[in-house]
C-alpha cells in the first residue's frame, strides 16, 4: 500500500498480482532509480543491459503465452508498466514496445518459422524489437503511409522510412509495416539487412531515458518468408497500437504516482512561514483533488485490465482509459510542480522528467483528439476523422 492508496487498492489485487508488482518495483529501486536522472540528463540508457535484466525476470512480452513468454495476466502485466513507468515513462517504453508492439506482432501475425525465430531471444532480451508504422509525414493517419512493398519474383522490395521509431538504434528486428498491391502488410524485417539505415534522434526534450530512431528503407530486398502471413490490411497494426495502449493507461499511473509520493514528502518537510506546506489549505486541496484523480484511474485501469483477461476488452475501452490516465498523469505531474516551486524543475526531483515525458506519452499511441474521436463515433456512430 502506498500513501496515495486512500481506497485501500491493494484488496482489489490478488497475491500473486501483488508478488509481481513487489518484485518489479524492487529491481526498479535497485537498478533504475539510482541512474535514471543521469541516463535523462545524457539522453541516453543502457538499453540492451536493462532489457537482458528484464528478460531474467520475465518482463518482456510476459503477457504472451509460449516461446519464452510468461503468460502472465493483462493485470499483472499492467502493474509490471505501472511500476517501470515510476521509474521513467523511456524505461517502460522500452518494454512495451519489444513485448506489446514487436514480439505481440509476431506472436499473433507472425509464421511459426517467424516465432521460433525471434520471439524466444527477445523475450530473454537478447534480441531487441521496433515497430515501425509512424512516417515523417503520417503519424495519426496511418492509412496514408508512404513506405511500399511491392513483389520481386519470389521477394519482396521495400521502400520507404519511418519516424519517431522506439528501441530502433539497438534493435535487431523491425516490425515494419507497408502499402502492398493488396493493402497493408507486414514484414520482419532484419535492421540488418542491406539498404536499412537507422538514425537515433537527438536534442530530444522528452523521453531522454529512452532511444528513439528513424528507419530508411532504401529497396531492401526480402525474402518471402520476411512477410507475416496472418498480417493484411490497416487493421493488424491497429490492433497492436490497442495492446500496446493498455500498458499505458497503466503505466501513466506509475510516472503521476511517483510525483505525488514524491510531493507528499517533500509538503511534510518543507517550512514556509513557520509550519511544513503539507499543513496549508490550499496546499492540502491539491493534494487530495490529485490522489482523487489517481484512484480513479488506477480503478478504470484495473476494470479494462479485467475485461482484457476475460477477452472482452474493446478498442474504445482502451481509449477511454488511454485518454482519462495519461491526460490526469499530466496534470498531476504540473500540479506537483507548483507545489514544489523551483525546486520542482531541478533534477534532484523526478516531477519535471515525469511531466516532460508524459508530454510524449500524451501523443504516441494516439493522441488525445484521436482517442476522443474513437470515443466520439463510439457514442454517436458517426465517423467524424475525415
Amino acid at each position: 500500500m502506498t500513501p496515495v492508496d486512500l481506497l485501500d487498492l491493494d484488496s482489489l489485487l490478488d497475491d500473486e498480482e501483488r508478488q509481481i508488482r513487489s518484485v518489479v518495483r524492487r529491481l526498479v529501486d535497485d537498478r533504475v532509480r539510482p541512474h535514471v536522472a543521469d541516463w535523462y540528463e545524457r539522453g541516453h540508457v543502457p538499453a540492451r543491459e536493462l532489457a537482458r535484466e528484464f528478460g531474467r525476470l520475465g518482463l518482456l512480452g510476459m503477457h504472451l503465452t509460449g516461446y519464452g513468454c510468461a503468460g502472465s495476466t493483462a493485470v499483472a502485466y499492467g502493474l509490471a508498466c505501472l511500476e517501470l513507468e515510476a521509474g521513467d515513462s523511456g524505461v517502460r517504453s522500452l518494454v512495451s514496445v519489444q513485448g506489446s508492439l514487436a514480439m505481440y506482432a509476431i506472436w499473433r501475425y507472425g509464421s511459426e518459422e517467424q516465432k521460433q525465430r525471434w520471439l524466444p531471444p527477445m523475450a530473454t532480451g537478447e534480441a531487441i524489437g521496433c515497430f515501425g508504422l509512424t512516417e515523417p509525414d503520417h503519424g495519426s493517419d496511418p492509412a496514408s503511409m508512404a513506405t511500399r512493398a511491392r513483389r520481386d519474383g519470389d521477394d519482396w522490395l521495400l521502400h520507404g522510412g519511418k519516424m519517431w521509431i522506439t528501441n530502433a538504434p539497438v534493435a535487431d528486428v523491425a516490425v515494419i509495416w507497408a502499402r502492398a498491391e493488396e493493402g497493408v502488410r507486414g514484414f520482419a524485417v532484419p535492421l540488418d539487412s542491406p539498404g536499412v539505415s537507422v538514425r537515433e534522434i537527438r536534442r530530444k526534450m522528452s523521453l531522454r531515458a529512452s532511444l528513439t530512431g528513424e528507419i530508411a528503407l532504401d529497396d531492401v530486398r526480402l525474402p518471402a518468408d520476411a512477410l507475416l502471413p496472418g498480417a493484411a490490411g490497416l487493421k493488424a497494426p491497429l490492433s497492436c497500437l490497442t495492446e500496446a495502449r493498455h500498458g499505458i493507461v497503466w503505466g501513466a499511473l506509475g510516472a503521476a504516482r511517483d510525483c505525488l509520493e514524491t510531493t507528499l514528502a517533500y509538503a511534510g518537510t518543507r517550512t514556509q512561514f513557520g509550519r511544513p506546506l503539507a499543513g496549508f489549505q490550499l496546499t492540502q486541496a491539491k493534494l487530495a483533488d490529485m490522489a482523487v484523480e489517481w484512484q480513479k484511474g488506477f480503478l478504470l485501469a484495473l476494470h479494462l485490465g479485467r475485461l482484457a483477461d476475460a477477452g472482452k476488452l474493446r478498442p474504445e475501452q482502451v481509449s477511454v482509459g488511454k485518454l482519462n490516465n495519461v491526460r490526469e498523469a499530466l496534470a498531476i505531474a504540473r500540479q506537483c510542480r507548483t507545489i514544489l516551486g523551483a525546486n520542482g524543475v531541478s533534477g534532484e526531483y523526478p516531477i519535471m522528467r515525469h511531466a516532460n515525458n508524459l508530454e510524449s506519452v500524451l501523443t504516441y499511441e494516439g493522441t488525445s483528439e484521436i482517442h476522443q474521436l474513437v470515443i466520439g463515433q463510439r457514442l454517436t456512430g458517426l465517423n467524424a476523422f475525415a
